[in-house]
């Protein structure tokens, strides 16, 4: 048995045992008939960045071949501003290797992702997730090298204050229970995020935890494990189904919204991006960052302030991106330090190996490849991002900057290793160019930018336009 099936918590691989990037149309309908499953749910992402379902009552074999082979018909004017209701009609036609099995459905269902197609059968160009994966191809085609991404998925559990073992206000972090009153429902989430095919990393409570009007709001964080970009998005949507269905179940709430009073800690999506090359991770060069990492720096250094059209797209992102927070205001980078826009994490330096040896005197040392773990991690995105869109668009910044013929001095001009917010370092902040403040500000970064999405037909010019009317019309 593959070593790395064995383990897996996904209910189809372990029954297929076969990755699920190798589903076939057959594994899925042999899956089907060996348990028993009664319904197919097609699920697809719309403009609100909702996943949208569509039931099937399996009739008969002929019935569900016919579907996964050809998919079905959807209104698309009701699903994107950019669709007119005279020619609305889309496909929607399933990707075998999302599919996992529905854990809230009374009956046997299996549900999977869908791509949409237009009338004559091509991906539609403006679609969220066909966006994705051309910013994808158009950075392996520049490269040679393979973008993966996983994110921190932050969010508030909102239930009635129980007054008991109350926590320390806004000292949330990593508690543990009964202080974290919801650890339990996190790790129910993880579990069915699992088996649904989420790489999941870790879970945790997080800083944010208060009281307001009888009811308790407490912070969590699930984080995944890094993947191609295109499952990153999948993983993350699904993940965000599972979280809100369950606590529905359980009689909570859940937002993800990115500011919900202030002074209290907000929620942010960091997203953590690494390069690879035939399987291996091009973040470090002989033990420090390489050029490969600066340069998809240097390109998100200057497509930061329109990105923010995909990742911060309400009016109340801007309420998280103020100065003096966790959340960054300036364009900058630097090693470990929370108040940069691109951070890069402590990695695992070779001397790593030896730390299970002093902490158990018993092992020997280790022989792990550690660079595998060094990401950077761009932090500003938050709830209210367009997954596919926000990840597109950091593919983009990152090709842009193997493009750029300046790269590594521009990376070197905005790279900190200091608290930019302490008055002794006020001179660097005041060189720093800064994120937008609001939704209107991001619409014309994003406007001025629009040629660099645009190139090599990545992102449509409908769906820059579309993005920047969204953004404009909360008036902020």
């Amino acid at each position: 048995m593959n070593q790395e099936l064995s383990m897996s918590p996904n209910l189809l691989v372990a029954a297929l045992q076969k990755p699920a990037s190798e589903f076939t149309k057959a594994d899925i309908v042999s899956y089907i008939k060996e348990n028993d499953i009664r319904m197919v749910n097609f699920m697809y992402p719309a403009a609100d960045g909702r996943l949208k379902t569509l039931n099937f009552v399996i009739n008969n074999e002929a019935y569900l071949d016919a579907i996964l082979t050809c998919g079905e018909r959807v209104d698309g004017s009701s699903l994107f501003p950019f669709i007119e209701a005279g020619s609305s009609d889309l496909y929607v036609v399933p990707r075998f290797r999302t599919a996992f099995i529905d854990p809230f459905s009374e009956l046997p269902t299996l549900s999977m992702l869908c791509s949409y197609f237009n009338k004559d059968g091509e991906p539609l160009e403006s679609s969220p997730e066909y966006t994705l994966r051309k910013a994808c191809q158009a950075f392996t085609t520049v490269t040679g090298m393979e973008f993966q991404a996983m994110g921190e998925l932050e969010y508030y559990v909102i239930a009635p204050d129980t007054n008991m073992f109350e926590a320390t206000d806004q000292k949330g972090y990593h508690e543990s229970a009964p202080y974290a009153k919801f650890n339990d429902f996190r790790t129910q989430c993880m579990a069915y995020i699992a088996q649904a095919g989420g790489q999941i990393k870790y879970g945790h409570s997080e800083v944010g935890n208060f009281t307001l009007n009888g009811m308790i709001y407490e912070q969590n964080e699930i984080e995944f494990l890094p993947v191609n970009a295109e499952d990153a998005a999948d993983q993350l949507m699904i993940a965000k189904w599972i979280i809100r269905n369950l606590a529905y179940k359980h009689g909570y709430n859940i937002t993800f919204a990115p500011k919900i009073t202030t002074g209290k800690a907000g929620s942010g999506l960091h997203i953590h991006m690494r390069i690879m090359k035939d399987g291996k991770n091009q973040m470090l060069k002989d033990g420090v960052l390489s050029e490969t990492a600066r340069k998809a720096i240097a390109g998100m250094m200057e497509l930061a302030p329109s990105i923010t059209a995909f990742g911060n797209t309400n009016p109340t992102s801007y309420f998280r991106l103020v100065p003096h927070q966790e959340a960054p205001t300036n364009i900058c980078w630097g090693d470990r330090n929370r108040s940069v826009l691109v951070r890069v994490p402590l990695g695992w330096t070779q001397g790593a190996n030896e730390m299970i040896t002093d902490a158990n005197p018993l092992e020997q040392a280790g022989h792990a490849d550690l660079s595998t773990k060094q990401t950077i991690e761009f932090r500003c995105p938050d709830g209210s991002a367009d997954v596919y869109l926000l990840l597109a668009g950091l593919a983009v910044a990152a090709r842009h900057g193997f493009e750029m013929p300046d790269a590594l001095p521009y990376a070197e001009e905005r790279y900190v290793n200091v608290n930019i917010f302490d008055d002794a370092h006020k001179h660097i902040a005041e060189r720093l160019s800064h994120l937008p403040t609001s939704c209107a500000e991001s619409a014309e970064c994003l406007a001025n930018q629009r040629a660099i999405y645009e190139a090599q037909g990545v992102f449509s010019a409908s769906l820059i336009d579309g993005m920047i009317d969204k953004i404009n019309s909360y008036h902020d």
